[in-house]
């Protein structure tokens, strides 16, 4: 049985930096594997109003990623590179194709909290404090909510 979890989006103060931090009714190789398997993850990223198409996908050390969201006609293109993919860490890079200069480093751990329960921890780094706080007013906690919810019910079902 999978519980409702929250996730906490907290912004230092001090530094242009984004932490994300929510716990999953799933074990740490799952989470891996919803983070590194492009059929998953298309299937989990993003706002409900989204359909996600991977155009390119190397989830691997040294490895780059590139995907499209689209919603009526729309479409959003995000791409990156992984620098570290190990099973207890990833450590890539975000760039949102309408923002070409605002590249963020993320690193993503998975905690095992024992009894089939994750938390996973989401740091990005940007440019700079008006960068961070451009992230956090473009709405990205609806997209963040809706998409770890849909995880969620992937987990739930056994398709992760």
């Amino acid at each position: 049985m999978n519980s409702i979890s929250e996730t906490a989006i907290e912004a230092d103060p001090k530094l242009p930096i984004i932490q994300i931090t929510r716990d999953f009714t799933a074990t740490p190789e799952q989470l891996f594997r919803a983070h590194t398997d492009p059929e998953l993850f298309a299937r989990w990223v993003g706002p409900d109003a989204l359909a996600t198409r991977i155009v390119h996908w190397d989830a691997r050390t040294g490895g780059s990623w590139r995907y499209v969201a689209a919603q009526d006609g729309t479409e959003y293109g995000f791409h990156g590179c992984f620098h570290e993919v190990r099973p207890d860490r990833i450590v890539q890079t975000f760039t949102f194709d309408g923002e070409p200069d605002g590249v963020a480093l993320e690193t993503l751990s998975f905690e095992d909290l024992g009894d089939g329960r994750t938390r996973l921890r989401a740091r990005s780094l940007v440019d700079s404090l008006e960068g961070r706080d451009a992230w956090l007013r473009s709405g990205m906690e609806v997209g963040v909510d809706q998409g770890y919810a849909k995880l969620d019910r992937m987990l739930a079902d056994g398709a992760v």
